[in-house]
């Protein structure tokens, strides 16, 4: 009877761990996204960071793209985080330990509390972005022009716009990991 409960309590909290880790609304209207514009865009420049900082940002946005690269395509799966399958959060936390050499927790709601709160009109690359989609969260990382990089349920991972109505409205917070 006690190997029963005990089976019975493993199996429900393994199911809302998973469950916790990251989850997002079932689909959104999001196209795919050229990737990787030709010039930054015009308020980037006018921003005008000293030169060191362009340089290191630069390197992010390369890393991310590099990623994007080699994930594109490596479909959504709840609680997964191997090319066969891999959720938003663990894409992320995949990313910055091979890219950054950063560990960052495993759960969006774990991810959320990493650094400091950072306003959208102040995106940096390498910044996460956070979106409520219904009772669930999910995270992508900043890249540049607008642009996320994130496992999509629908689409796995890929590049949306934060101007996208879907992402627009279900906006919650970012941080500077």
């Amino acid at each position: 009877m006690i190997g029963t409960r005990w089976k019975y309590t493993a199996g429900v909290l393994l199911l809302g761990g998973l469950l916790a880790g990251c989850a997002s609304a079932p689909r959104e209207p999001a196209p795919v996204v050229d990737a990787r514009p030709s010039a930054p865009a015009a308020a980037e420049r006018s921003a005008s960071p000293a030169p060191d900082h362009r340089l290191q940002r630069q390197a992010v946005i390369e890393a991310l793209y590099a990623q994007h690269d080699d994930w594109a395509g490596t479909p959504y799966r709840l609680g997964g985080a191997s090319r066969r399958g891999i959720d938003c959060s663990a894409f992320v936390q995949t990313t910055f330990a091979s890219h950054f050499d950063r560990r960052l927790p495993r759960s969006t709601e774990g991810q959320a509390r990493v650094g400091r709160p950072v306003a959208r009109t102040e995106l940096e690359a390498g910044d996460l972005v956070f979106f409520r989609t219904g009772k669930t969260r999910h995270v992508g990382i900043y890249v540049e022009s607008g642009q996320f990089l994130h496992a999509s349920t629908s689409q796995g991972v890929m590049l949306s716009e934060l101007d996208n109505p879907y992402w627009a409205g279900n906006w919650w917070t970012a941080r500077r990991p």
